[in-house]
């Protein structure tokens, strides 16, 4: 038996999906007659609140037009120091919008309101690049999965407005924050300007994010997507999977966050452990003694058929997921709490 635990997003169809999908009605999407992408994408925006929403390929695609539609080349843009759009999307902010950005040191990947406020450029002062947009990740991919305090967005979304700023989400897991905080999609949508939202995580379809915002901005990141490649024909096929996750999937993510919480139970009992960050959704991330050494912890998980990630800097990451079942998971805790570590010399 092996067992993925390094994403979420090693997920496969299942036989509903697969069955959804071929039996989808589709079209040419460039010229926005693919009948199960148009019905996505109103589903998606009606879900929010908004006018207007765009699939995409990807969620770096999403992120990376939502950067370039808000900004111009010299601007900058604050966010955290572990968002994805700055660590794990090539330089995309940089490459496709010619945007710096101003990145806050905060806790677990969320930043307060008075850091947004002392982070942002004087307007009138043109040494400094004028700040034009505030980014934030829900949940937390480098945090651990950890979800936001709505509060605090508002309260962000208020020196926004003070500023002139634009606000977008990165939800690639908001999913598991509303369903783990008991919130509704209707509440981000009438806080943020734009959301990207993916469906190749925890929701298991094999391809697929969406861009929500006004009918304006989405006009606009029509025009970007086509400079980026991202124009596709018959993804009709693929959309029809996200319709069928967004009805069928959301509710059971609860599943993944009681199995990662469990994990994170018996990691805390056994010898070979030094920390581990708090558990709210379907990320765990965790950190060995200074004894242990990694490439044998992860060599000996691998023996037992068991895979995870190192993220570097010491943190080790397991993701639970749709794929990962009961059986998967009674090995994994038995496995965990057996494990001989070898040390170091």
């Amino acid at each position: 038996m092996q067992i993925n635990l390094v994403s979420d997003t090693t997920t496969k169809p299942t036989k509903e999906m697969l069955k959804v999908m071929m039996n989808a009605e589709v079209g040419d999407d460039v010229f926005k007659t693919d009948p199960s992408v148009n019905a996505l994408e109103e589903k998606v925006a009606k879900m929010f609140g908004k006018e207007a929403a765009l699939f995409f390929p990807s969620g770096t695609m999403a992120n990376q037009t939502a950067i370039k539609v808000h900004t111009q080349p010299g601007e900058q843009l604050i966010a955290d120091k572990d968002a994805h759009f700055f660590n794990y999307e090539g330089g995309g902010v940089s490459f496709n919008s010619g945007v710096s950005c101003k990145l806050l040191d905060g806790n677990n990947g969320r930043f307060t309101a008075d850091e947004v406020m002392r982070a942002i450029n004087p307007p009138d002062f043109y040494h400094s690049p004028l700040t034009s947009l505030v980014c934030i990740e829900n949940t937390t991919n480098r945090g651990g999965g950890t979800c936001w305090d709505f509060n605090d967005i508002v309260k962000i979304r208020k020196v926004c407005d003070e500023n002139s700023l634009g606000f977008h989400l990165d939800g690639a897991r908001l999913w598991n924050a509303l369903v783990a905080k008991n919130e509704t999609p209707e509440q981000y949508g009438r806080v943020f300007d734009t959301i990207s939202v993916c469906l190749s995580k925890g929701l298991g379809c094999p391809v697929g994010s969406v861009l929500i915002g006004s009918k304006a901005f989405i006009e606009k990141a029509l025009r970007v997507r086509k400079v980026l490649g991202g124009g596709m024909r018959q993804v009709g096929y693929l959309a029809a999977a996200g319709i069928y996750a967004l009805d069928y999937h959301i509710d059971r993510l609860k599943e993944d966050h009681k199995k990662a919480k469990e994990i994170a139970d018996v990691l805390a009992k056994v010898a070979y452990i030094k920390d581990i960050d708090p558990v709210e959704t379907n990320i765990l991330i965790f950190y060995l003694n200074e004894d242990v050494d990694i490439a044998e912890f992860m060599n000996a998980l691998h023996k037992e058929g068991i895979h995870i990630i190192n993220m570097g800097q010491g943190k080790l990451r397991i993701v639970t997921h749709l794929d990962y079942n009961d059986a998967m998971h009674k090995k994994v805790l038995k496995i965990l709490r057996s494990l001989q570590v070898k040390k170091r010399a």
